[in-house]
């Protein structure tokens, strides 16, 4: 098969190792890698994406704290996030970015109640809407629980081990992205 042209369907040759590169320019180019991945994903990158464009004995975690080195006194970082990583801008900045208004407002709009629910349930998850209910001291609504549904800030968790296994609720991976820790050292 030497000699047999690659058709417009297969995807390109992609050398992840890069074993005939020296070892100094081949870490600076798998930091690229990843930085590139980072950049152009729209949400938290998960380790899976990183690890198909860098090679096998590389770590990932090293390369990210390479990365987040060379970012040190820059306006943005590299974080943790959702179990992932995504470039995020330093919380110094953000008067800088709403003033500008070049970056629309991402806020999910919450009534106070359903934050007040959102708040319960990230505390207390897996937690069922009889739970929520009891620790706010009042009933939640079923409408509440799907508003924050529809929102992607809560899903359903595991069955409830008491009597007719009621739903319990957990927080998403929409939650994290939204509210989740950010290392902005």
């Amino acid at each position: 098969m030497a000699g047999k042209k690659r058709t417009a369907a297969e995807p390109p040759i992609f050398d992840a190792e890069l074993a005939d590169m020296p070892a100094d320019l081949r870490w600076r180019e798998w930091m690229n890698r990843i930085e590139a991945v980072l950049f152009a994903a729209p949400k938290p990158v998960e380790r899976e994406a990183p690890a198909r464009v860098i090679g096998r004995d590389a770590s990932i975690d090293l390369l990210i704290d390479d990365i987040r080195e060379g970012l040190r006194g820059k306006p943005y970082d590299v974080v943790s996030i959702a179990g992932g990583w995504a470039f995020r801008t330093r919380t110094a900045y953000a008067d800088a970015i709403a003033t500008s208004a070049a970056v629309p407002d991402r806020a999910v709009d919450l009534t106070q109640n359903e934050a007040m629910v959102l708040v319960s349930i990230a505390y207390h998850q897996p937690v069922t809407r009889a739970g929520v209910s009891e620790i706010s001291g009042r009933e939640v609504s079923r409408d509440v629980i799907g508003a924050l549904r529809d929102k992607n800030m809560i899903t359903a968790g595991p069955r409830s081990p008491t009597a007719g296994a009621p739903f319990t609720y957990v927080t998403t991976k929409g939650f994290l992205e939204h509210f989740g820790p950010r290392d902005c050292s």
